[in-house]
């Protein structure tokens, strides 16, 4: 057999291609992503579990309804991990979820204004040191809002206490940002009243 006829691996032009690498069904990326989302969403349940309580509690006046209602967006978060969209807001969607449960709750039966009501100085939590003149105003202003109707009452707690956007607290509410705009300025009114009367002791 003749050399010039012979084909050598290390100097022949025959391009040589890399198998390519297996395909990954597009389900598993799926699935793969939802446990991240899923782990990032139980960290994020941790940190947000407080904030969850006290609007469960100014959305219900009743501290076991409260209990029950960030039990319940905490089991919807998990089985809906998939829903949540990487890079917004956690603590918005979880404001959503609480809220579209308390609408489904009072749609089936109505809560009794007013029973297993917790007075504002049991709500309130202070991490730090306060004032006790700041407390004792915080606590009155509290008790003022907790008597506002309860759509002035949700939008007052997530704009003024959370600290959302007008936007964010129309996400949440699922209505017109107008709307939102609307019952702040009502209860600012009614609270101004308050004030105006001499409500706060």
């Amino acid at each position: 057999m003749s050399v010039a006829h012979t084909a050598f691996p290390a100097y022949s032009h025959a391009r040589t291609e890399s198998p390519a690498p297996p395909a990954v069904p597009r389900q598993q990326i799926r699935a793969e992503a939802a446990i991240a989302s899923e782990a990032d969403i139980r960290r994020g349940l941790t940190e947000h579990l407080s904030r969850l309580w006290r609007y469960g509690l100014v959305l219900s006046h009743q501290r076991d309804v409260a209990d029950d209602l960030v039990q319940a967006t905490c089991l919807r978060a998990l089985e809906r991990a998939e829903q949540f969209v990487a890079g917004t807001r956690l603590d918005r969607w979880l404001f959503s979820i609480l809220h579209s449960i308390w609408l489904n709750e009072i749609r089936a039966r109505r809560v009794r204004q007013g029973q297993g009501f917790v007075d504002a100085d049991e709500t309130l939590t202070f991490d730090g040191a306060r004032d006790t003149e700041t407390h004792v105003m915080a606590n009155q202003v509290l008790k003022q809002v907790n008597a506002l109707p309860e759509a002035q009452r949700s939008a007052v707690f997530l704009a003024y206490v959370e600290g959302l956007s007008y936007r964010e607290v129309a996400a949440i509410l699922d209505v017109p940002i107008g709307t939102v705009m609307s019952r702040l300025a009502a209860a600012r009114a009614k609270l101004s009243e308050t004030v105006s009367a001499g409500g706060f002791e």
